[in-house]
């Protein structure tokens, strides 16, 4: 029997257009994936999974294709979420918003301020706001704006302000700092959420170590696949660390249960960390490792 995932994720390109101060970047060869090598991806991975993310690094708007492969992910019966910065959002409209496949769409909004730019902050969330307008004319999709960007230091520069511009788009008779404090996402409109979360450390292997002991959703509720189709137990590998194997070169289920996959599973069965990568993740404290 196949094991099921609640999502996968497909890197469909580990480039991006900005350098947030959060994101580790790749040392990874820059590339694009291509059309038939995500068809055949989607062939392999067929009754896994019925929900596909595209993020992993990288924005995946910036990919020429991603129309193509919201259709083709249609095709196999696949819906999709999109990480996006929201930069591209207002370019790549066209492209995305009448896939049925597309799913839901969530805006890092965070990243403003991670970067230097040439852009304001006032015509990014246009940008934004357009595409949210727009989505909800047309159709039923689900849009996520995500703050993660909470720190011990206090309130971020300009958190109070988006928080305001949200407010005033939607209508709201109420403070959204307010509402947030409670530590819940907000429903600001039909099919419309807004979330905060603080800001986490993504693991690193030159890290210190944290802990041999702890939880992970890794090879349980989610398997990630990189852009060269690289397999690895979560979307946090964003170097492919913990290579479990080449989709490309196995079947997805030799995969998922070799030995290094099986000792990773059971590993975090019994609440221990076997990977070394693992071991200096900071998310997975969240499940109280």
């Amino acid at each position: 029997m196949k094991r099921k995932f609640k999502k996968i994720y497909i890197e469909i390109t580990n480039i991006c257009n900005l350098s947030c101060e959060f994101c580790p970047k790749t040392a990874r060869k820059a590339q694009f994936m291509d059309k038939s090598m995500f068809e055949a991806i989607l062939t392999k991975i067929k009754g896994y999974s019925e929900h596909l993310y595209f993020h992993v690094m990288g924005e995946p708007l910036l990919h020429p294709e991603i129309g193509d492969f919201l259709e083709l992910c249609g095709i196999h019966g696949f819906k999709v979420n999109v990480t996006t910065n929201g930069t591209l959002v207002e370019k790549a409209s066209d492209s995305i918003i009448s896939k049925p496949a597309l799913r839901q769409v969530n805006f890092s909004l965070h990243s403003f301020e991670a970067n230097a730019r040439d852009y304001t902050l006032d015509s990014y969330l246009d940008g934004i706001f357009k595409f949210i307008n727009r989505a909800c004319k047309e159709r039923q999709l689900l849009v996520s704006l995500r703050l993660w960007n909470l720190s011990e230091g206090g309130k971020n520069r300009e958190n109070k302000y988006i928080l305001e511009r949200i407010r005033k788009e939607f209508g709201l008779d109420y403070e959204l700092e307010d509402k947030l404090a409670s530590g819940r996402g907000i429903k600001l409109a039909e099919n419309i959420f807004l979330n905060q979360a603080p800001r986490f450390d993504w693991p690193d292997i030159n890290r210190e170590h944290i802990s041999d002991r702890g939880f992970c959703y890794g090879l349980r509720d989610q398997v990630a696949i990189l852009v060269d189709g690289t397999v690895v137990p979560c979307c946090l590998d964003g170097e492919g660390r913990i290579s479990l194997g080449n989709i490309l070169e196995r079947d997805f289920d030799d995969i998922l249960n070799s030995k290094r996959a099986r000792d990773i599973y059971e590993g975090f069965s019994g609440r221990k960390a076997v990977e070394e990568l693992c071991r200096k993740c900071g998310y997975r404290t969240r499940f109280g490792g």
